[in-house]
């Protein structure tokens, strides 16, 4: 008989199958302390949580036959994945249960903003019968632009096609078949920005999507655009939007989240006419928290019955002597795909990897997983990929993975190379580990380098030319972006070529503008590492 502790309130229907399982026997005890949970949680197989616990590391130790923690829910940040992982525990959550509560409520703002809906109510309930101030729009025929196509975004699209919308569609990830099959135009951000009536995003929350639509997006931005956020917060730039507002660029936002939540009482959104504000509802359903609930459930007695499962976020026990070999990989190959990611244009159809040397006589389905991890986080945020849903999450997507192995290292004991092939580039690099300094990328495309995978880089592509190297160093040291090391690379004397520069913060985005419009640079990219 396998026992099941359920600490938080989750809902009973929810539970059902754990219920109504012959070999679980549920034990509902919720408003525990650490210190109580510590006490008992030595008894039980399993432990299902929302918020409100915080599983530490403490709680998992003394959890001698704890094999899952199930969370109700899509964030885990109430629980040590780190001590999880290491203690063999899989931590589970439910990423599908709220799709379509966040997309039936990212519908009803669009519909608030077109018709006014809250502010017609408010004044209607003071006693003022007016008609003539909320003049609203029809969403026939109007053009709606959705930024991210996963799986929120794609339902706001198919509900807004059946309201005689046409859905113009961003994602790096979605291929023009599967854009085609769902009525979806795919176009650039600016494009959408530039001719969309309505738009919504639905990103996660990244260093390359913070404030996406922000300032410069607003000066180009088709006049009366209505923007909905039940996203992220700082997916918009708050206060860019409440100037672009005021200005008539944007007719009117609607916000489910905040950049900073709960929102400071002088927030300039809680008392503006034109905008509209709900307190990050867009979870917040019966059928959700149920659903989320059921997920869980499903996949909690798969575990304890050995049988295969998904949606775990943390990684699974590895064979201890594979474990010793490969782990001091795994933060390689894992900066090595995010790298690469951020060098490389287009939605990602194939990836390929190539381990050579000592790694090509042992398992690295592990390395890949961390491989995957890199490249997909790098687009749908790294709370939302691990070592474990990387795979799936690429399939999905419909990626194709190739693994090759070789013997062949060009001078390294284990090298790995990392090939990303987009709709409209392919591009590689190398890595490798090496004995005193660590994580290193050792190629980037034909051109040999060194480079710690850590901190800010620029990769600058240009044609080796005398005095570019001097002209970069010089805006960047008159824009006070210090450069920490350099390094370069050529085909031949006047041929294509790169220069890498490590600089000890991000530079600007007007800095990297103006790094592009110099003349016989090609191509400039910033990379962040952590």
């Amino acid at each position: 008989m396998y026992k099941v502790l359920v600490s938080d309130p989750i809902s009973d229907l929810g539970l059902q199958q754990l219920t109504d399982a012959s070999d679980v026997e549920i034990v509902k005890k919720t408003g525990l302390g650490e210190d109580e949970i510590v006490a008992i949680i030595g008894q039980f197989d399993a432990l299902l949580v929302r918020s409100q616990t915080k599983v530490t590391r403490r709680i998992m130790e003394a959890g001698t036959n704890l094999k899952v923690i199930g969370r109700a829910g899509v964030g885990v940040d109430n629980i040590d994945l780190e001590a999880a992982t290491s203690l063999g525990i899989v931590v589970i959550n439910a990423p599908d249960g709220n799709t379509i509560t966040t997309c039936e409520h990212t519908f009803a703002m669009i519909m608030a903003l077109a018709r006014h809906i809250p502010q017609a109510y408010m004044k209607t309930v003071t006693g003022e019968w007016d008609r003539k101030s909320f003049v609203g729009v029809e969403l026939r025929n109007k053009t709606l632009g959705v930024l991210g196509l996963g799986r929120i975004g794609a339902e706001v699209a198919k509900r807004a096609i059946a309201f005689g919308m046409s859905v113009l569609g961003y994602d790096p990830f979605m291929t023009e078949e599967r854009a085609e099959k769902l009525g979806i135009k795919l176009a650039t951000v600016d494009e959408i920005i530039r001719n969309a009536d309505f738009m919504t995003v639905h990103t996660p929350l990244t260093n390359e999507t913070h404030h996406m639509i922000a300032g410069p997006q607003f000066e180009v931005m088709k006049k009366g655009m209505r923007i909905v956020n039940c996203a992220r917060g700082g997916i918009i730039d708050e206060m860019a939007l409440v100037e672009a507002v005021d200005q008539g660029i944007v007719h009117g936002a609607a916000f489910d989240v905040f950049e900073n939540e709960p929102p400071a009482a002088d927030h300039p959104f809680l008392k503006h006419p034109k905008i509209i504000v709900t307190p990050h509802l867009g979870a917040s359903t019966i059928e959700a928290q149920e659903n989320v609930a059921i997920d869980v459930s499903e996949q909690v007695i798969h575990i304890l019955r050995n049988e295969p499962f998904k949606n775990a976020v943390n990684m699974p026990p590895i064979p201890a002597e594979l474990l010793n070999k490969i782990q001091p990989y795994f933060k390689l190959c894992e900066k090595l795909g995010n790298s690469l990611a951020q060098m490389t244009d287009g939605a990602v159809r194939e990836i390929t990897i190539n381990y050579s040397g000592e790694l090509a006589d042992l398992d690295t389905n592990p390395l890949t997983r961390y491989v995957l991890k890199g490249v997909l986080s790098h687009h749908l945020g790294a709370e939302q990929v691990n070592a474990v849903n990387s795979m799936h999450l690429a399939k999905q997507r419909d990626i194709n993975i190739v693994i090759q192995k070789s013997i062949s290292t060009k001078g390294f004991t284990n090298r790995i190379t990392l090939s990303l092939n987009t709709k409209v580039e392919e591009r590689w690099l190398s890595g490798s580990l090496l004995a005193g300094f660590g994580e290193r990328i050792v190629q980037i495309g034909p051109y040999p380098v060194d480079i710690a995978t850590e901190g800010n880089l620029l990769l600058i592509s240009h044609t080796d030319k005398p005095g570019i190297i001097g002209r970069v160093g010089t805006l960047l040291g008159n824009n006070d972006v210090n450069i920490a090391t350099m390094q370069v690379g050529r085909t031949d004397v006047g041929g294509s070529a790169i220069m890498v520069l490590t600089i000890d913060k991000q530079a600007p985005k007007v800095v990297l503008e103006q790094l592009s419009g110099m003349p016989d640079i090609k191509r400039v990219r910033e990379i962040t590492l952590g």
